[in-house]
């Protein structure tokens, strides 16, 4: 028997999120982020190449990680109508909100 297509859509959510768990907390992603931060620049990455690498994060969420929330749903949205100078300064927003 065929699942439901709305059963097929929990699964795919529940698959998605357990990809990255610790996005499910925004303080505990908010606080992985700083760390990674502040690790980067011990290691002598400037500001610029962080968020540089943000970008790409930014985009590899956007395209594998499913929303789990409305507000998730909203900052995947922004990001995927952004251009990439938008992304860009969507990076830099997100990396001074994390300072």
């Amino acid at each position: 028997m065929r699942e439901s297509q709305t059963e097929q859509q929990e699964q795919q959510v529940t698959m998605c999120m357990n990809a990255l768990d610790f996005t499910q907390d925004w303080d505990t992603w908010r606080g992985t982020l700083k760390e990674a931060i502040t690790t980067a620049r011990g290691m002598g990455i400037s500001d610029e190449e962080i968020k540089d690498m943000a970008v790409r994060l930014g985009d590899f969420l956007a395209e594998k990680i499913c929303p789990a929330t409305k507000e998730e749903e909203l900052i995947k949205e922004i990001w995927s109508t952004a251009d990439p100078d938008e992304r860009r300064v969507l990076a830099g927003v997100f990396f001074r909100m994390l300072q």
